[in-house]
């Protein structure tokens, strides 16, 4: 037998890939396959750049709403604050919206997600496009119930 042939009689230069390296390139083309997959929905969304603000539409910074809502009054804005030292300009624009929303004169904590929408503490696990159906959800799942005043940090 030759050391330039396999058992099987073939040159060793025309033998196929391992099958390592054949399983590894299969998995390589999933992961990147599956991470595309996921990140292509976020990739495609166009901007809300509508000028007409419904109910529907995002809050804006400086955006103000009061209603009642099955027997509760609900608050909440959306403000810019600047740090401090800032006098507007280019530190404005990178300044991060605040959020606010308070049920009954209580706070609710909420945050705002990566691809624009809202979740509260009593929601958290669904997320809403904007505060006010952020609020109403809230108050829906809240019932009778108040919220609990937020608890405070004194040694």
């Amino acid at each position: 037998m030759s050391r330039t042939t396999d058992p099987g009689g073939a040159p060793r230069g025309t033998r196929g890939p391992s099958r390592r390296i054949v399983l590894r390139t299969a998995f390589t083309a999933a992961v990147v396959g599956g991470t595309a997959g996921v990140l292509l929905p976020l990739h495609d969304r166009e901007p809300d750049t509508s000028a007409a603000k419904g109910p529907g539409s995002p809050a804006a910074p400086g955006e103000e709403f009061a209603e009642m809502y099955r027997g509760r009054e609900i608050r909440g804005s959306v403000r810019v604050l600047v740090p401090a030292g800032g006098s507007g300009g280019a530190q404005a624009a990178d300044a991060e919206p605040v959020t606010e929303i308070r049920i009954d004169g209580r706070p609710l904590h909420v945050m705002r997600r990566a691809d624009g929408t809202y979740l509260s503490e009593v929601t958290h696990y669904e997320s809403f496009p904007t505060l006010r159906e952020t609020a109403r959800a809230a108050v829906d799942e809240l019932g009778t119930a108040r919220l609990a005043l937020p608890a405070s940090h004194r040694k």
